[in-house]
């Protein structure tokens, strides 16, 4: 009989019989008859045991197990039209291979409210609730689609280290390490080794890889350790010619997500929207003056804040855009290798935001060595500690660009979740280093 799951690495078949694998997610014992629920990650059967046919030492060692025990059972597969599935397995054989401890520390499908602490602190077994995977498995098809899209538009993989000597923007959010004896640090971000492979020749390059952030922000919106999806490319005209591939890139994913994630969706209870094209484009000043208008003062040259970008998310929400840029941020604001526009204190800069939150920040960069070397002294950096990174524009650097983009952020607003954390496996903060 065939049996109609996608995957039976955890089911052998074999003349109408077949051996189910999984935890034991219910029991229902009605006396003459019980039902167990088997759980693997592509789902549940269901296991009916008629007291009468089966063995009665079996039935009572099927019908005794603690929830979430681990077993083998094996029987015969026969159509029911009482099962999602169309199938139930009549059990003549059983294998434990781990018994669960009682109480759980968590239900994997009672509905009941559990703190999100608790859930953290428990992820193992919170990890067994569908929902919770599905977030999950979307983001390991957000990341196939990621890669998808960058080979279309002829990007290099590369793989960045992750222990540096110095920041790519100062030493405020850097995480200290020892090397060897000596200091070196967990790296923000993979911005100072993309611009330097912008000087060898490898045009376009991408990277997606924990980065890491020493912030003293307990929000829902930080963490100390994410995944950084990173892109630089050469030869731009201008910062256009980055946004319009980041556009691009964007509507790849978002719609591969709604296309090949729906059985995901599905469990979630969420819908997706492919945002409008082409993306509207904000300047910061445009900005400030539109919160002015609401009523939000924010002096010309202030951060816009995480509320100032919910009020521009709601602003470009009455106007149908989803997604949509900010250009030419206050070049005080922006680290040392933004490119500043001439004449003005504005910089070649872009915020890509969604739906009230930047999840993307990015711009045309400054090749050239002496004002590069000038900017770093600007931001009261030295640039002796820089020198590998400067000696890669010495000796020829062309024009180039590129971004870096939050992929929990991203996820996060494409699933409306209420915390980064939530599309984290095991997240770090402040407060959390375990598990």
């Amino acid at each position: 009989m065939a049996f109609p799951v996608r995957d039976t690495s955890n089911i052998s078949i074999e003349d109408g019989n077949a051996t189910v694998r999984g935890w034991i997610q219910e029991i229902r014992n009605l006396g003459g008859i019980s039902f167990i629920i088997i759980r693997d990650r592509f789902g549940t059967l269901q296991v009916t045991a008629p007291k009468k046919k089966v063995d009665p030492e079996l039935f009572e060692r099927l019908t005794t197990l603690p929830r979430e025990s681990v077993v083998s059972i094996g029987g015969e597969v026969k159509g029911s039209n009482q099962t999602d599935l169309g199938l139930e397995l009549i059990p003549s054989e059983l294998a434990v291979h781990a018994i669960a401890d009682s109480p759980l520390p968590l239900g994997v499908v009672d509905k009941v409210n559990v703190e999100f602490d608790t859930r953290l602190n428990n992820r193992p077994m919170d990890l067994r609730k569908p929902e919770t995977r599905a977030v999950f498995s979307l983001k390991s098809l957000l990341c196939d689609l990621v890669a998808e899209a960058m080979r279309e538009h002829g990007f290099v993989n590369v793989h960045t280290p992750k222990m540096v000597a110095s920041g790519a923007e100062g030493g405020a959010t850097l995480f200290p390490v020892d090397y060897f004896g000596r200091k070196a640090y967990l790296a923000q971000s993979p911005q100072l080794y993309k611009q330097m492979l912008m000087s060898t020749g490898m045009d376009r390059v991408w990277e997606m890889a924990p980065a890491f952030r020493a912030e003293h922000s307990n929000t829902v919106r930080h963490v100390s350790e994410f995944i950084s999806f990173d892109g630089e490319m050469a030869w731009i005209d201008d910062q256009r010619d980055i946004m319009a591939v980041m556009e691009d890139v964007m509507q790849y994913v978002i719609k591969g997500i709604i296309e090949r994630g729906a059985e995901h969706l599905e469990v979630l209870d969420k819908e997706v929207q492919l945002p409008k094209t082409p993306y509207p484009t904000l300047t910061y000043s445009e900005c400030v003056s539109l919160l002015s208008e609401k009523g939000m003062e924010i002096a010309e040259g202030d951060d816009l804040g995480t509320e100032g970008e919910k009020l521009i998310g709601d602003i470009m929400a009455e106007k149908g855009h989803d997604m949509y840029w900010i250009v030419e941020y206050p070049t005080a604001e922006k680290p040392f290798y933004i490119m500043e526009k001439e004449g003005t204190p504005y910089s070649h800069s872009f915020d890509l935001d969604y739906r009230g939150q930047e999840i993307s920040s990015g711009g045309q960069r400054e090749h050239r060595y002496e004002v590069l070397v000038s900017r770093l002294e600007e931001k009261g950096l030295d640039p002796e500690s820089f020198t590998p990174y400067l000696e890669a524009f010495r000796y020829g650097m062309p024009p180039h660009g590129g971004w870096g983009i939050g992929l929990e952020r991203l996820l996060v607003k494409m699933l409306d979740l209420g915390n980064i954390r939530e599309a984290i496996l095991f997240p770090r903060d402040m407060h959390r280093l375990s598990p």
